[in-house]
């Protein structure tokens, strides 16, 4: 193992509204160990060219329902499905089949109804009292109304699955029955959604994969079918809420940054990358795989056959050799390829639709409300510890 003392993962919030300080000096070792919140340890790569390879690299398996295997929750077993093969080429040809129905001529349809959804929720809060809360005027509504509208998700049902997801995610925070009760009731709650709409299919993305179900060679089967549904019911929908919530109140905290956006809504685009560089939304305890065999790294140390991998996008992102001033959030920053998304075969097929949403909820905000501001100190903000996202669980704002 890389070190004698695993450091507790994920790191405390320290600063509020920086990167966690835990990370600087990290990347003097390719490796470190780390502790879990199950208690488990793991051994997190912390470079970027390692991280990046390492996402494509065959030796690592996702399939991680092996005895021994660390994980990140005692109480919930989150991604973690021995029915669903992570690993190529089996995982390579369903992806291919999910991606035919994801495209990108279909997320940028989206991008109108992703307007007047932005415009209606900022017309509502508006109207309502101050201090708003920005998570629940804004940022939660506007993916879960959007993924609705992609999969074909009834949007009345939108508090249902809302309340399921956020049980489905549970790290530490929920008792392990009240975990299993939410993963019974998703996966029961798309089941009978994917029987309704193969009775009377739509121009969805539950309906596309539907009919590749039914139609291709190389189908899904009824099983791979629900995974994916549920797995894209839930990317696209609690990684980008709390990106949309904790970025933006990044951005009011630095009333520099904040004008500098206003006056030049050309660096909306930048500026959501850099955001989702510095990922102070959240953590990437997701991203635990197996080693099949030794692997040596950047720095000569090598991770040893059996252990259990944490591929570390926010180390990728603070990398001193990659990104000048790592620590230092820069809106105008260029050539910003960060590993938020992941890389390789497991990138975030969602990436795109996150992009957009973050893109439209920013710049009608600064657009619409140019006195908003922050209605408490940022040191108040509290987060939303012991779930899969860390970030902030209520965003007060006035203007």
């Amino acid at each position: 193992m890389s070190s004698n003392t695993p450091i507790p993962y994920p790191f405390e919030w320290t600063p509020v509204m920086e990167v966690p300080g835990r990370l600087r000096g990290l990347h003097e070792r390719a490796q470190v160990d780390v502790r879990l919140p199950s208690g488990d340890t793991a051994v997190m790569v912390t470079r970027y060219k390692d991280v990046r390879s390492l996402f494509a690299d065959s030796r690592l398996s996702k399939n991680i329902a092996r005895p021994g295997m660390a994980r990140v929750s005692k109480d919930n077993d989150l991604f973690v499905d021995p029915k669903i093969d992570g690993d190529p080429p089996h995982h390579t040809a369903m992806r291919g089949l999910v991606t035919r129905a994801f495209t990108a001529r279909r997320i940028e349809r989206l991008r109108p109804f992703a307007q007047s959804v932005t415009d209606e929720l900022l017309d509502a809060m508006e109207a309502g009292p101050k201090p708003a809360d920005l998570n629940e005027a804004l940022a939660f509504p506007l993916p879960i109304l959007v993924i609705c509208k992609l999969l074909g998700v009834p949007p009345e049902d939108r508090d249902k699955f809302r309340g399921l997801v956020d049980g489905f995610l549970s790290v530490s925070k929920l008792p392990p029955e009240e975990v299993e009760e939410c993963r019974k009731g998703l996966w029961s709650y798309l089941a009978d959604l994917i029987v309704a709409k193969r009775a009377d299919p739509g121009d969805d993305l539950i309906g596309s994969l539907i009919k590749i179900r039914d139609e291709d060679d190389n189908r899904l089967s009824d099983y791979e079918l629900h995974h994916w549904t549920q797995s894209l019911l839930i990317a696209g929908y609690v990684t980008t809420a709390s990106q949309i919530g904790t970025g933006t109140a990044v951005l009011l905290h630095r009333r520099d940054l904040f004008e500098e956006v206003k006056a030049d809504p050309s660096l909306v685009e930048s500026a959501v990358e850099e955001l989702l560089r510095t990922q102070i939304m959240g953590s990437s305890i997701g991203t635990l795989r197996y080693a099949l065999t030794d692997i040596e790294l950047s720095d000569g140390s090598v991770i040893k056959e059996g252990s259990s991998v944490l591929l570390s996008e926010e180390g990728a992102n603070t990398d001193g050799s990659v990104f000048k001033d790592p620590f230092t959030i820069d809106i105008r920053r260029k050539e910003n390829h960060h590993m938020t998304f992941g890389a390789g075969i497991h990138y975030c097929v969602g990436a795109a639709l996150a992009r957009m949403e973050l893109q439209v909820a920013t710049e009608t905000l600064l657009r619409r409300f140019p006195d908003v501001r922050l209605a408490v100190p940022a040191e108040e903000l509290p987060r939303g510890l012991g779930g899969f996202m860390e970030g902030f669980s209520e965003v007060p704002v006035t203007w």
